[in-house]
């Protein structure tokens, strides 16, 4: 290969692309350890330990960029906690709720619904018009969630009969949209990495109290030392490995088109929730599926003729 291919595959495209493949296989690891400690540790303890991991394989990287950065991390505090309370702590412990009741396949299904909502939260907060085209998928895509949460029984809608998890997986994904679209368009003057790193801290400062009461309510539970496996295992893979390629992702495409990762997730989650953890699929999976990938590709379509 000539060094213009080199650069070509390694520039920003070819980046983003690689990106957009392997980040949700990152992310399809929480939602399937999130089956698997299936309760064993409590939820939001798990979130603060996962985090509290990610924070400490960040610092040697980071300890004195941030340090030098003290100043304009004084400036950007409040944005900085409500980044990492909707990141970190409305995004995190939902899913380990969720997965008690629910499936990884399901979670997937239902986190696919992103897309949708980073487009209208950004329609709504930023003012972006949304075409037609973007419309219906939108309106697909929101079909395709409720054949899922409602297993594919009109009746259970009406009924308003919900399995639990999949309404805990709704609000960790709404909790992931506002996260996608603040982070794009609050600006920071700080270097990617250190952002992401005191986002981290932050969100552990901010769900730390709501562990505590967690653990005191539960009369401090001893944890067993397969949950410290857990917390470090969720801190590195879907933490600092899904969320730092998510944040450059974010950066070299804005949030819309990273939202496109969410594609795959429903495949990865389906595919490991079978193999790994013997989940069967039903009908209202595909049926779910056939609503949900063609309405996230019209949703996140680029103006033009489609419009």
């Amino acid at each position: 290969m000539t060094a213009a291919g080199r650069r070509s595959v390694l520039g920003p495209e070819g980046l983003a692309l690689l990106l957009l493949v392997v980040t949700p296989l990152f992310f399809a690891a929480n939602q399937l350890t999130a089956r698997i400690v299936d309760g064993a540790v409590p939820p939001i303890t798990l979130a603060v330990g996962r985090w509290s991991c990610t924070f400490l394989i960040l610092l040697p990287m980071v300890g004195r960029p941030l340090w030098a950065a003290r100043a304009e991390l004084a400036r950007e505090a409040g944005r900085l906690l409500v980044l990492g309370g909707f990141g970190m702590g409305l995004c995190g412990a939902p899913i380990y709720i969720a997965g008690q009741t629910t499936t990884a396949t399901n979670m997937g299904l239902i986190y696919a619904l992103s897309p949708v909502m980073i487009l209208a939260l950004t329609a709504a907060i930023w003012r972006y018009r949304v075409t037609a085209r973007q419309g219906v998928g939108s309106v697909l895509a929101l079909i395709g969630v409720m054949v899922i949460v409602g297993k594919g029984d009109p009746d259970r809608l009406l009924s308003l009969s919900f399995i639990p998890g999949d309404l805990w997986t709704l609000l960790s994904t709404l909790s992931w949209s506002f996260y996608s679209v603040l982070l794009r368009y609050w600006p920071s003057r700080l270097p990617l990495l250190v952002r992401f790193a005191a986002i981290v801290l932050a969100g552990v400062m901010v769900t730390l109290p709501c562990a505590i009461l967690e653990l005191a309510v539960a009369d401090w539970p001893r944890l067993a030392p397969s949950a410290f496996g857990y917390m470090g295992f969720l801190g590195l893979v879907p933490g600092f490995c899904a969320y730092g390629c998510y944040g450059k992702l974010v950066a070299l495409k804005g949030p819309a088109w990273a939202g496109l990762m969410l594609y795959l997730g429903p495949l990865y989650n389906g595919a490991l929730g079978y193999l790994l953890l013997g989940e069967q699929p039903g009908f209202y999976h595909l049926w779910g599926c056939l609503l949900i990938l063609p309405g996230l590709y019209l949703s996140t379509a680029r103006r033009g003729a489609g419009s």
